[in-house]
């Protein structure tokens, strides 16, 4: 799917809003450090560069649109019940959390390419919740990895272990096709020193088994005699190929006869990146990247994770953008990209950081504040040809009631409205009875299910035929 939007754009506004208009299956990457939930308030320090930056992470339920929650009650029962439950066990807070979270991962997962990845960014405040949301709308299956990273080497916690660590979850949209670009890390000093012991003309090396043990198998393989040595269990390599390793010099004899492969450090990809990761640090009070912004994280984190879950050209989106960490790491690393955030100064920090890296020339950044309309629903008839079918679908039913009516008594309405970019398209569409279509007016589905159950009649969560 083509993406509705022109690459290195970002938006100021609403994520969910912005998001609803994006076309369908047009990211590959989601990477989102959204708020943790931690009962803090941040803001940046005054003369730094996001200076002006600040973001309340305490959350009630005034704090969300009761709308979210008709809707996740309303279409994604199982992810509801979740929600309760956090409410139960954890409180209202968590809940109206996990209620902006989950309203926004909805989204974020009909964004994803069948091939695409999202990583989100928490702690352990609500890591758990997050995973339970997201085992429900990616599936279970499609869990691929907890990553730990460990963003400071010392806390002192009183009466518990030291926290040092947040997580990363990721998930792909389908766990048999999701993009994977193996990635390394470069060996330690230590490990070298203990596996590299051995140097030569060509430099470090280490002596690898090139013939067969009992462990690989109990019957003779390639079993050979080469330079009056024949292996009891064979060899790992055809007779040709350990002859031009051994005019090459990358075969060591030991004193006892025993064969050797030489294996160059200088040769090796390094270590293949591990879901603990200990090797990056945060960014310090004096490091070059450092804007100031609260909960800035280090551009190194952002490209190994880009690295290893996107090609050249792949479209990275952040929904949750801050001061543009994601977005300088997907421009260096030469994908597209397009972020979102709901501070006009994330505006300014990524033409700013953008300019720095890239040079002063750099200025093809697109700052939209508008909603972009999909263009991947195809040429729609005019909505209201579409009463027949919907009747059908409905059995007659009212989508907001849930009252069966004649079909002259009901009305085509668009579920997303129109003013907040919902489309004519079929999927859009419901049949409401006169008296719900004039209670909902232009507001959205979700909030005259709110007043339809406030007047008692309808039940939370009744489920809506016609969505």
């Amino acid at each position: 799917m083509i993406f509705n939007w022109r690459n290195r754009t970002l938006w100021t506004g609403d994520n969910l809003d912005v998001m609803r208009g994006m076309n369908s299956e047009s990211v590959d990457l989601i990477y989102l450090d959204p708020p943790f939930n931690s009962n803090t308030d941040y803001s940046a320090p005054i003369g730094s560069e996001a200076a002006g930056a600040a973001f309340k992470d305490t959350w009630t339920l005034s704090d969300v649109d009761e709308a979210w929650h008709g809707e996740i009650a309303d279409r994604q029962p199982a992810l509801y019940a979740i929600i309760d439950a956090a409410d139960l066990a954890h409180g209202k807070g968590m809940k109206s959390y996990l209620i902006m979270m989950a309203i926004r991962l909805l989204e974020m997962h009909r964004l994803l390419k069948p091939t695409g990845s999202l990583y989100l960014h928490c702690d352990p405040t609500a890591g758990h919740y997050l995973k339970t949301l997201m085992d429900v709308i990616f599936g279970r299956s499609n869990f691929i990895n907890e990553i730990i990273w460990q963003r400071t080497s010392s806390r002192n916690d009183a009466r518990r272990w030291g926290a040092v660590h947040d997580t990363i979850l990721f998930y792909a949209n389908g766990a048999s096709s999701f993009c994977w670009n193996r990635t390394y890390t470069p060996h330690t000093p230590d490990y070298i020193e203990k596996f590299y012991r051995h140097r030569d003309g060509r430099g470090r090396y280490r002596l690898h088994e090139i013939i067969r043990t009992a462990s690989m198998g109990e019957r003779p393989n390639l079993s050979y005699e080469y330079k009056g040595y024949t292996p009891r269990w064979g060899w790992r390599r055809v007779r040709e190929k350990v002859e031009a390793l051994d005019r090459d010099r990358r075969i060591e004899w030991s004193d006892s006869g025993r064969p050797y492969l030489k294996r160059y450090l200088h040769e090796q990809s390094g270590t293949p990146v591990r879901d603990v990761i200990s090797d990056i640090p945060p960014v310090s009070a004096h490091a070059a990247e450092r804007t100031g912004y609260p909960t800035q994280k280090p551009l190194a984190l952002l490209d190994r994770i880009i690295r290893a879950s996107s090609n050249e050209d792949d479209m990275v989106l952040d929904p949750f953008c801050g001061c543009a960490t994601a977005l300088v790491a997907a421009d260096r690393l030469n994908r597209q990209w397009a972020g979102i955030d709901l501070s006009p100064l994330a505006a300014n920090l990524v033409l700013k950081r953008l300019r720095d890296d890239r040079g002063a020339l750099f200025d093809d950044v697109i700052h939209r504040t508008d909603i972009p309309r999909r263009t991947d629903l195809g040429d729609v008839p005019n909505y209201r040809t579409h009463k027949h079918t919907l009747y059908g679908r409905q059995e007659g039913v009212c989508g907001g009631c849930r009252i069966l009516f004649p079909f002259r008594n009901l009305t085509v309405d668009h579920v997303i409205p129109r003013a907040k970019c919902g489309s004519d398209h079929i999927d859009n569409l419901q049949l409401l009875c006169g008296a719900c279509n004039s209670m909902k007016g232009t507001d959205s589905q979700e909030q005259l299910v709110i007043r339809l159950v406030e007047q008692g009649i309808r039940q939370q969560g009744a489920g809506n035929d016609g969505n």
